[in-house]
C-alpha cells in the first residue's frame, strides 16, 4: 500500500466522478458552446455573489490573468513572502506582466493590513514602483493551511478603496478556509475583485480552476487567457467533475482536517521532531530536529510505502486529501510511533 501525501492534487476522480464526466453535454468552450462549462461558470459566479466566472486549466494561469488584469507594467503588487503567486508560478509575475513585489514579513502566509499600509509606495513618488494590487492566499500553502481572519480582510478591502487598488484572492484550498472557518462564499465575493478558485485539490478534480469576477473583468480576461494558451475544447468533460465536486466533495474536507489533527497530535509526541505548525485544515508541517537527516528520513518513511515533501531547512510537509482512506491513516500513525533515531 502506497501512502502519498505529497499533495492534495494527487486524486483521482472517483467512479461516480467519471459517470458524470461521461454522461457530460459538451461543445467548444472557445466559441463558448459548452455547455457544461457555461453552467460551471454560472454555479461559481452565483455561489460567490459575483457577476461572472471563467473556467481554466490551472489555478497558475488563473492567477497569472487575474495579476494581468489588475496592473500595468512597472507596476507592483504587495503579497506575503510565502505567498504561491510568488514563490510557485514560474516568476510569472514578472514575466507575464512585468509587475515586481513588495513582500511583506507576515505571520504563516498571513498579514496584517497595518501592514499593508506601510507597503503602499506613495503615488506621486515616481521613483518607485505604483502600487496596484494586493494578493492573499486562503488557505496559506507554506503557511502551513492557515486561515485569515474575515474582519482582518474587511480592513485591508477598505484600504485598497482608499488608495484604489485591486485586491485578489488566490483561493485555491478556499474550500478547506470556509470549511474550518464556516465562512460562506459570498464573505468572500463581497470582499475581492477577482477570486481564483481550484477545483482539482481538495475537491478532487482531475484539472480546473476557474477565475471569478465582474462581468467586465472577465469579457477580458478570456483575451489574457487565450494569449496565454488557455483556450480548450470540449472542456465540458472536466466541468462536469467540477459541477460533482460541488454537489459532492466540499463537506467532506471536514475528514481530511480531522485526520490532519491526529498527524499532528502524533508528531508532538515524538522525541525526534522539533516543531509541527499549527494544524487548521489539511496541511501539517514539520521540522525535525538538526541531528536527524531529513533525507535519511524521508527514505524511510519511503521505503514504508508513504512519501512525504520537503520543503527545506529540516521541514517537511505532508497533505491530507480525499484518496487518503482510514485504513492509509491508520497504517501511517503506527509508522510514525514506531519511528526511532
Amino acid at each position: 500500500m502506497i501512502i502519498n501525501l505529497i499533495s492534495d492534487t494527487l486524486t483521482k476522480p472517483s467512479d461516480n466522478m467519471l459517470k458524470a464526466m461521461l454522461e457530460a453535454e459538451v461543445g467548444d468552450d472557445v466559441f463558448k458552446e459548452d455547455p457544461t462549462v457555461n453552467k460551471l461558470e454560472e454555479i461559481i459566479a452565483k455561489m460567490f455573489h459575483m457577476e461572472s466566472s471563467l473556467f481554466f486549466p490551472s489555478g497558475t494561469m488563473a492567477n497569472q490573468t487575474a495579476i494581468k488584469l489588475h496592473t500595468n507594467p512597472g507596476d507592483q503588487l504587495i503579497c506575503d513572502k510565502y505567498s504561491h503567486v510568488y514563490n510557485y508560478e514560474g516568476g510569472g509575475i514578472s514575466f507575464n506582466s512585468g509587475v515586481s513585489c513588495k513582500l511583506i514579513d507576515g505571520n504563516r502566509g498571513m498579514f496584517t493590513n497595518k501592514q499593508v499600509l506601510n507597503s503602499i509606495n506613495p503615488p506621486d513618488f515616481y521613483h518607485s514602483p505604483k502600487t496596484s494590487l494586493v494578493c492573499i492566499e486562503n488557505t496559506t500553502n507554506k503557511g502551513g493551511g492557515a486561515c485569515w481572519d474575515l474582519n482582518e480582510l474587511k480592513k485591508i478591502r477598505q484600504t485598497c478603496n482608499d488608495n484604489n487598488l485591486s485586491f485578489h484572492l488566490d483561493g485555491a484550498r478556499i474550500w478547506n478556509a470556509m470549511i474550518k472557518t464556516k465562512q460562506k462564499p459570498k464573505d468572500f465575493g463581497l470582499l475581492f475583485d477577482s477570486i481564483s478558485v481550484c477545483l482539482s485539490k481538495g475537491l478532487g478534480c482531475p484539472s480546473g480552476s476557474l477565475l471569478i469576477g465582474s462581468k467586465e473583468l472577465i469579457n477580458r480576461a478570456i483575451r489574457i487567457r487565450k494569449v496565454l494558451g488557455g483556450g480548450m475544447r470540449q472542456v465540458g468533460y472536466l466541468a462536469a467533475c467540477g459541477i460533482y465536486a460541488l454537489e459532492n466533495n466540499i463537506e467532506r474536507l471536514s475528514q481530511d482536517h480531522i485526520k490532519a489533527k491526529e498527524i499532528e497530535s502524533t508528531l508532538f509526541k515524538l522525541s525526534f521532531i522539533k516543531k509541527v505548525e499549527k494544524v487548521e485544515t489539511n496541511i501539517v508541517i514539520f521540522e525535525i530536529q538538526a541531528n536527524v537527516d531529513s533525507e535519511l528520513f524521508l527514505n524511510i518513511l519511503n521505503n514504508k510505502g508513504v512519501k512525504l515533501i520537503s520543503m527545506g531547512d529540516n521541514k517537511l510537509r505532508l497533505v491530507t486529501h480525499l484518496d487518503y482512506t482510514d485504513q492509509m491513516h491508520k497504517s501511517f500513525l503506527k509508522i510514525l510511533n514506531d519511528l526511532n533515531f
